[in-house]
C-alpha cells in the first residue's frame, strides 16, 4: 500500500428501491453497500491507484457482504475488523420523487461506530500517499473520533490537512465568503495546499498554492445523485497521487462525479480510467 490512499470509517449495508415513492410501498429492495470513505477507496482503485480501507463490520451476513464487495473492487481490507459484539450498520434509501432521494441511517451502536485507535495499522497509515478522512467518522462515537485523531497524528496532519473538500453549503459554515472562489481561497488560508469547493451541477472551484482553478460539471442524465461527491473526491485524489496538476485533477473529478449519477447506487457507476473519455464521445453504442 506504499504511496496509495488509506481511509477509515464506517461502511454500511444499503437497502434501496429503484421505485419512485415511499419505501413502504416498494415491492423489491436492492441490497448493496455504502459509505463515504469506502466509496472514495473504490473510486480511487478503479482509476488504477492502490487503496486501503480500515473499519469494523459485524460478524453477520451484512458484514461479510461489505468485505466481499470491497475485496471484489480490489480495495485492501487487511486492516478491517470483524466485531462479534455489534451489528453491521444499515442505510435505507428511497426515491421520494424522481429528483429527490431520502436516506435514513441505523448506525447507533453499530460495529462501525466502535472503530478505535487500536484498530489502526501504523505501517499502513504512515505509508499512505494520501490519508483520506471525513467529518463523518468522528461524529459516530468517542472512540471513532479518537481513531481519526490518532490517524491524523500518525501522518503529522494535526495542524492542517493538505487537501480539503467542501460543498458550498459546508464551506459557508466555516468561512464568511459566499462566492465559490472566495470560499476556496478562505479555506486555503486556513492551511491546506488544495482547497476544493464542490458545487454539484455548477462544477467546482479549487485554490491550489494560491492559484484559482475552476471546472464546469459534465452534462449527463442523472439517475441517482448519491455518491457523486465521493466519486469527485476519488477522481481528484487519484490524479493527485498520480502526480497530475490541479487542472487534470479537477477534470477527472468532474468526469467521475458525472459517471456516478448516471447509475443507481452509491458507487456502482464509478468509472475505470479507460472509461473517462466515454462522456466526450458521440453516439450511444460502443463497438
Amino acid at each position: 500500500m506504499e504511496g496509495g490512499l488509506v481511509t477509515l470509517g464506517e461502511t454500511m449495508a444499503l437497502l434501496s428501491s429503484d421505485q419512485v415513492g415511499r419505501l413502504r410501498h416498494a415491492s423489491v429492495l436492492r441490497l448493496g453497500v455504502a459509505g463515504a470513505e469506502s466509496n472514495v477507496a473504490i473510486g480511487v482503485r478503479r482509476l488504477g491507484v492502490p487503496a486501503a480501507w480500515t473499519g469494523r463490520v459485524g460478524d453477520d451476513e451484512l458484514g461479510q457482504l461489505i468485505l466481499r464487495e470491497l475485496r471484489a473492487e480490489r480495495v485492501d481490507v487487511a486492516a478491517a475488523k470483524v466485531d462479534p459484539g455489534a451489528p453491521t450498520g444499515l442505510m435505507l434509501k428511497e426515491l421520494r420523487t424522481a429528483e429527490l432521494a431520502r436516506v435514513v441511517y441505523y448506525r447507533r451502536g453499530s460495529a462501525g461506530s466502535r472503530l478505535a485507535p487500536g484498530d489502526l495499522d501504523e505501517a499502513t497509515v504512515t505509508g499512505a500517499g494520501v490519508l483520506h478522512l471525513t467529518g463523518i467518522t468522528p461524529a459516530l462515537s468517542a472512540s471513532a473520533r479518537a481513531a481519526v485523531h490518532a490517524a491524523a497524528e500518525l501522518r503529522d496532519l494535526t495542524a492542517a490537512a493538505d487537501v480539503v473538500f467542501a460543498g458550498d453549503d459546508e464551506a459557508a459554515l466555516v468561512v464568511d465568503e459566499r462566492d465559490p472562489a472566495g470560499m476556496a481561497g478562505a479555506l486555503a488560508r486556513l492551511g491546506p495546499r488544495h482547497a476544493v469547493v464542490k458545487r454539484g451541477a455548477d462544477g467546482a472551484v479549487a485554490v491550489v498554492d494560491g492559484a484559482v482553478h475552476a471546472v464546469p460539471s459534465v452534462a449527463v442524465r442523472a439517475v441517482d445523485s448519491v455518491g457523486a461527491g465521493d466519486a469527485f473526491v476519488a477522481g481528484y485524489l487519484a490524479e493527485l497521487l498520480a502526480g497530475s496538476g490541479p487542472v487534470e485533477c479537477l477534470a477527472t473529478a468532474a468526469a467521475c462525479g458525472a459517471f456516478a449519477v448516471t447509475a443507481p447506487g452509491d458507487w456502482e457507476g464509478f468509472p475505470t480510467r479507460d472509461e473517462l473519455e466515454l462522456l466526450r464521445r458521440g453516439g450511444t453504442v460502443i463497438r
